[in-house]
């Protein structure tokens, strides 16, 4: 029996895993279990498609399957014709910040932005040309006027904050795509993606007098929403990992806040439906969610809107509410994993397997014993060590993998973003978050 995987996909896989992040392409090839995760992120989905708005929080240990598992909310909505945005928070690349960082965070968005047609990122280009030529091929077919229809068809932009400036650009590069002026389309497409540092470089090569900057991101991800829906998508996924980077790397407190107002705006937007065709996916640790000192908990206005349901006791769970929680993976789940990648590593062909079943069995049993109850369940080192095991027996034919399994010892790996406990909050700010926080107002 023959399983078709691509070499593209298999490498990636492997690869990927071995280094113990998550691949990019190929997850349908390993995903086991998070039936009930999935089936509320559809739900999310369907509600965004049609107008809605919605907003999750991915919560668990490292190792559980956070980034995982928002490459496979962006793996089902691709399917679903929505335009996905994704980014890793970092201190130079957060919600709120001065000195461009919250801009080079929507600019890295915008980078990473992908559709079905564009699955790697760099979509921007593909999504405005896209839009403009379905335009200009209609009023080409009605003899209509080109400009007339892009005023009437961008009109709706302009009710939203900063709605004009976008339209405006969106305008230009019609203009330059008529006379084939791709400089003025490059233009368009850099202050699109918030390229311009300068409000002077802009006005002199497009004659806008703004810039997408720090305070504007928020309005001009709403905006993208709609944009990409007057493109005939679905709408706009935006998935935000290592959320723990602003509560336990960002040190002053003022300045968390600051990140956790605009997390509360978000929510807020998308609660009460006050804006269309956006959905945002949040990642991060137990750390980010519930310590009282520097996680969101610590924020008052979000610690209620975010509290756990008082009724989903004793292994009950709801999914309805904003935030769901990784669990760990059953032995079921594991054993499934392991069986997997095995199959991913003989290149979907049953008869190219290294190891056989009952080997599955023991490496699960030597992960308990070596790593503990806790850590062995942790999709990462798991897989991790897995991989590495048929490497070896790939590389070093007739190695039996039963005195191979007994002769190592797994530790589980220090993972780089171990955080800071409450005890390290730093009172002084630095000289950034100082001039962050004099333009910062609750």
């Amino acid at each position: 029996m023959t399983t078709v995987i691509k070499p593209r996909e298999r490498d990636a896989i492997l690869q990927s895993l071995r280094a113990g992040v998550v691949p990019y392409i190929g997850l349908q090839h390993i995903q086991v279990g998070r039936k009930e995760e999935v089936k509320a992120i559809l739900s999310d989905l369907d509600s965004i498609s049609q107008g809605g708005a919605a907003i999750r929080f991915i919560i668990g240990r490292y190792g559980s399957g956070k980034s995982f598992f928002l490459n496979l909310a962006r793996m089902l909505a691709l399917e679903k014709k929505f335009v996905i945005a994704q980014a890793d928070i970092s201190l130079d690349r957060r919600l709120h910040g001065s000195g461009g960082k919250a801009r080079s965070l929507y600019s890295e968005l915008m980078k990473n932005m992908s559709t079905g047609a564009k699955r790697d990122g760099g979509a921007m280009l593909s999504l405005v040309e896209k839009w403009v030529s379905d335009v200009d091929f209609e009023m080409r077919q009605t003899g209509g006027d080109l400009h007339q229809a892009i005023y009437v068809r961008l009109k709706p932009l302009q009710d939203y904050v900063s709605g004009y400036d976008f339209a405006a650009v969106i305008s230009k590069y019609v203009e330059g795509f008529e006379k084939g002026d791709d400089e003025l389309m490059t233009s368009s497409l850099r202050w699109l993606r918030a390229e311009y540092a300068t409000k002077t470089e802009a006005r002199q090569d497009l004659g806008v007098r703004s810039i997408i900057d720090d305070q504007d991101v928020y309005d001009y991800l709403k905006l993208m929403a709609a944009f990409v829906r007057l493109a005939g998508y679905a709408g706009l996924l935006v998935n935000l990992d290592e959320m723990g980077i602003l509560s336990h790397r960002l040190n002053n407190k003022s300045a968390r806040d600051a990140n956790y107002e605009m997390i509360r705006k978000i929510f807020d937007d998308c609660s009460h439906g006050s804006v269309t065709g956006l959905g945002v996916i949040f990642a991060g640790t137990d750390d980010f969610m519930d310590d009282q000192r520097r996680g969101l908990a610590s924020y008052e206005a979000l610690e209620t809107r975010l509290a756990k349901n008082t009724f989903a006791v004793g292994g009950l769970r709801d999914f309805s509410g904003p935030v769901i929680r990784l669990q760990s993976l059953t032995m079921e789940d594991l054993y499934v994993l392991l069986h997997n990648i095995r199959l991913v590593y003989a290149a979907g062909d049953t008869s190219r397997y290294l190891v056989p079943d009952a080997a599955l069995k023991a490496f699960i049993q030597h992960c308990a014993k070596r790593l503990g109850s806790e850590s062995y369940q942790t999709p990462r080192e798991v897989a991790k060590g897995f991989v590495e095991l048929l490497s070896v027996l790939e590389q070093n034919p007739g190695t039996d993998w039963q005195s191979l399994l007994n002769s190592i010892d797994f530790q589980p790996s220090r993972d780089s973003d171990n955080l800071p406990t409450a005890s390290d909050d730093i009172s002084a700010a630095s000289k950034d978050e100082q001039d962050e926080l004099a333009t910062f107002h609750l």
